[in-house]
């Protein structure tokens, strides 16, 4: 509670930002990634530079600026159930330009899938969207930290994937399971948006489009050490296997595998996990 001090266990520093561990995830499990960032000159620029140089990640559109220190974010975790409150300060990259995205305009146009969050300001989420949408690409967009959208954003999703806290955000249905959850995901089918899949944390995911409404249970990957990350692994796991041609239905299997996998870890990016694992859960 507020004014409330409490002790605490552990303490851990890492490498995180939702764009980067979904890089991170696509990047395990296979996927040739490039990122789109600003980072600042200070050591958390560093590190996310050494996180994605260790992955193999392309680095080509990342800017670095000295203007602005490398976005941050503080999460504390319950020891007993692994559940997270986040707390996200965008810095640099809150001040990346649409010139910059533009930069980035020839690696879109040759990528399979094109994918962002909402750790941006929405006008340049839209102009991601927008553009990767005119060059033919299929988009994902993750709608977290949760905020309320413009309408015109959503007909540039070619899928959009909230999870329950953002899908009542985001259309005003309280999401508590599946049948609350296709609710919601038939408003953000009706504002435009192709494919809407809301994940459901230990319930799974929902999936609607136009022609499908189906519940894809989670998968059990042994004891939940924290959610950290879950929906970054899910998203990465999801662009991954929607960009190799698999069908949606595949495609969330896949990514709830990767996530069942991520919460049995500490950490974000150091706890999402490579192909060969989330192939052998995901086909259990």
């Amino acid at each position: 509670m507020w004014g409330e001090t409490v002790l605490g266990s552990a303490f851990r520093m890492g490498p995180g930002g939702k764009g980067s561990n979904q890089a991170v995830a696509a990047a395990r499990l296979g996927a040739s990634v490039s990122i789109i960032s600003k980072i600042g000159l200070d050591e958390f620029g560093n590190l996310a530079r050494r996180t994605w140089a260790d992955e193999g990640i392309d680095t080509r559109f990342v800017i670095d600026t000295a203007e602005f220190d490398t976005g941050s974010s503080t999460i504390t975790v319950n020891e007993k159930t692994g559940d997270n409150a986040i707390v996200v300060v965008p810095g640099s990259g809150f001040h990346i330009t649409r010139d910059e995205i533009d930069m980035a305009h020839d690696a879109i146009a040759e990528s399979a899938m094109f994918m962002t969050c909402l750790e941006l300001p929405t006008g340049i989420v839209r102009h991601g969207l927008a553009l990767a949408a005119s060059l033919g690409v299929p988009t994902i967009l993750n709608p977290a930290p949760a905020q309320l959208l413009d309408d015109d954003i959503y007909p540039l999703c070619g899928y959009i994937t909230p999870n329950e806290t953002e899908a009542t955000q985001l259309t005003g249905v309280r999401v508590t399971n599946a049948e609350s959850a296709a609710r919601a995901a038939e408003v953000l089918l009706a504002r435009g948006a192709r494919g809407v899949i809301v994940t459901l944390g230990e319930g799974g995911a929902l999936v609607k489009t136009a022609t499908i409404t189906e519940h894809v249970p989670a998968f059990h990957a042994g004891t939940v050490l924290e959610t950290t990350g879950a929906g970054d692994a899910f998203n990465g796991g999801l662009a991954v296997a929607l960009a190799e041609g698999a069908e949606i239905l595949e495609a969330v299997r896949f990514g709830c595998a990767a996530a069942a996998i991520c919460v049995t870890r500490y950490g974000t990016t150091p706890a999402m996990p490579v192909r060969e694992e989330v192939a052998a859960l995901a086909t259990r």
